[in-house]
């Protein structure tokens, strides 16, 4: 396994951030850890790059323990960590050779050159960090923690605050990364998840509610099912609220309402009903497996 965690815990005083955390990563794989704030990401990931102690607990980085093994480990992974710290008066390319001295690389202008064009910043290059736009920024992070090759990459809200071009392309080449690599990432956006990662982990008040592969997840709710139905006219949302396996609705436009059912309640065969009794048309009706953003509302409420 490239990570193993056991019952990592983390105490600020009284208060568990981290509470009993377990999970293994095999390689090649992009794991998404996700959580509403508070939940612990941030702190399982520094814990994990060795910015901070368990409290309790053990964990091990490519069979390198964190607690007695904190060089080899940071030798062997990348940490882009959310608030991406940059020398803003430095050029990339000045940045870069730093960072590639710190880590005695050889060949180090053949690697620089490579990351350049890997992570886009060739047509960039002549400028200084603090004239780039926070894409172009995020970029930069991205080539240093890649620069010294590491098998493991931690990225803690890596999109945050991007533009929506910006998330694309940097979705983009995390996903090509992690072809290669072990990737951990934090994030909140449920989107984000589904498309990059392999699986997918959510944090709640410090513990694990779900890990289960992206495709899965929705058998930590498989007894529920979502229905999306559309009438040719708006109804009062009192239409849904005597129908027999209903747990949730909401309206959407369009004359649209998203339900949250009883997998074996025949919710579906009740609406078809219920509309020809109240002379509505179904102009549409589909259900479907619930997504991860489902899945993460239901678990952290």
């Amino acid at each position: 396994m490239m990570i193993k965690v056991q019952e990592i815990t983390k105490l600020y005083g009284k208060q568990k951030a981290l509470d009993k955390v377990s999970f293994e990563i095999k390689d090649k794989t992009i794991v998404g850890v996700l959580g509403p704030n508070g939940a612990g990401k941030t702190t399982l990931l520094r814990i994990l790059t060795g910015y901070m102690p368990p409290s309790n607990g053990k964990a091990q980085i490519m069979d390198y323990d964190i607690n007695n093994d904190i060089i080899k480990i940071q030798q062997n992974l990348g940490y882009l960590p959310e608030h991406n710290p940059l020398y803003l008066s430095m050029y990339i390319i000045e940045f870069l050779n730093f960072v590639a001295n710190i880590y005695k690389i050889n060949n180090k202008n053949e690697r620089i050159r490579e990351v350049i064009e890997m992570v886009g910043l060739k047509n960039e290059i002549n400028k200084k960090i603090g004239q780039l736009s926070k894409g172009y920024r995020q970029r930069v992070g991205l080539a240093k923690v890649i620069l010294h090759d590491p098998p493991i990459l931690i990225l803690d809200e890596p999109t945050s605050g991007l533009d929506p071009n910006q998330i694309i392309e940097i979705r983009d080449l995390i996903k090509t990364l992690g072809k290669k690599k072990t990737v951990l990432i934090s994030t909140h956006i449920m989107q984000e998840v589904e498309y990059l990662c392999d699986r997918v982990i959510i944090l709640d008040k410090g513990k694990i509610v779900a890990d289960a592969p992206t495709k899965d997840i929705g058998v930590y709710l498989s007894d529920q099912i979502k229905i999306e139905v559309r009438f040719d006219k708006k109804v009062d949302t009192n239409f849904f609220a005597h129908l027999h396996g209903i747990i949730s609705y909401q309206a959407m436009p369009n004359n649209s309402y998203e339900i949250l059912a009883q997998y074996n309640a025949k919710v579906n065969e009740q609406i078809f009903e219920k509309a020809v009794d109240h002379n509505l048309k179904i102009l549409e009706l589909k259900m479907d497996q619930l997504s991860v953003e489902d899945v993460f509302h239901h678990l952290t409420q």
